[in-house]
């Protein structure tokens, strides 16, 4: 047997019922289905009911990642979350899973990374099944964005959108498994991507509301120039660490942020289109969701085989920034 190293042996995906459209967003807000689809890519997103919370799509994703693994629930050692739309602030939405999936032995945690926070998870759990700590890892990446939106301001209500992705991490061998990660941030550019209420600076009160200090903002034209950018030099960084050149990559499977950031990044690292994997049109921009989400239609599309080089990267709200090549 090779040298310890965690591979993924399970995925799985859950995303809300309701779809939002271009078309329905015109009836929202000022703008209209060209402006979208020309600066995001997205045509339609997925909103979750008023009545249903970010562990719901959780727990399913969970439940699908399990089974796609044949990893029972009382052998998963370790839960992490990724999320910044937790059911609530206390207690963290993994204990939620950890008790409703029946992982009686698993410790569980939640992990805020932004949009970066599953590759983040997907990090921590490599360490610990490296060092012997845990043999299996549920990982998880989900986000209910829609709740926290201001629906009258296009920078973010045309992008945002809800859905959550699993993936279950196991014990195995080299040459599969998580070759290589590389995770960054840089606290001085934190209002690029902010919610300044709800938190100890600024709790909920009539002042915070009124303020409207409980949307999600961003500036996107700065966050653009930035993602792009960074986004390369992760996806280089993690390359050159696992021996690897974008040549070698069969599956590219970027955070869905935004259509002309993928194809800029592509484009970059010399990844043709046909190798880059790309959801947002239907999906948005489901934050620390959005690679699961996409690793897992991937899967089970057969777009992934035994073998295969995957490189998947993000950037979010930190900022944050971080990439993982895999061999499948």
């Amino acid at each position: 047997m090779g040298t310890r190293n965690a591979i993924i042996t399970g995925t799985g995906m859950s995303v809300p019922s309701r779809i939002l459209t271009n078309a329905d967003l015109e009836q929202i807000v000022d703008t209209s289905d060209e402006w979208i689809q020309t600066r995001t890519g997205i045509r339609e997103r997925r909103i979750a009911l008023p009545n249903e919370a970010v562990s719901k799509f959780a727990e399913e994703a969970a439940r699908n990642a399990l089974e796609m693994a044949g990893v029972a629930p009382k052998d998963i050692d370790l839960i992490i979350c990724a999320t910044v739309t937790p059911d609530a602030p206390i207690p963290a939405t993994a204990c939620l899973l950890q008790h409703r999936l029946g992982c009686q032995r698993a410790a569980a945690f939640d992990m805020q990374a932004g949009c970066s926070g599953f590759i983040y998870a997907q990090s921590v759990a490599k360490q610990f099944i490296v060092s012997g700590r845990c043999r299996n890892v549920l990982v998880v990446g989900a986000e209910l964005l829609s709740k926290f939106l201001d629906w009258s301001d296009r920078a973010t209500c045309v992008i945002f959108a809800d859905g959550a992705g699993a993936a279950v991490m196991s014990e195995g061998s080299l040459p599969r498994g998580i070759l290589a990660s590389a995770l960054h941030s840089d606290g001085s550019m934190s209002d690029f991507i902010s919610m300044e209420g709800g938190g100890s600076m600024h709790p909920a009160s009539e002042e915070t509301l009124a303020k409207g200090m409980h949307f999600i903002r961003m500036r996107g034209n700065e966050t653009f120039k930035i993602a792009v950018r960074s986004l390369e030099d992760v996806s280089r960084e993690v390359l050159l660490a696992a021996g690897l050149t974008p040549n070698d990559v069969s599956l590219f499977i970027p955070h869905q942020a935004n259509q002309r950031i993928i194809s800029a990044v592509g484009e970059r690292l010399g990844i043709p289109p046909e190798r880059c994997y790309v959801n947002i049109d239907r999906y948005g921009n489901t934050s620390a969701a959005s690679i699961p989400i996409a690793l897992d239609e991937a899967v089970r599309a057969g777009k992934v085989q035994r073998g295969d080089i995957l490189l998947m990267a993000a950037f979010g709200a930190g900022l944050t920034w971080a990439a993982s090549a895999v061999r499948w």
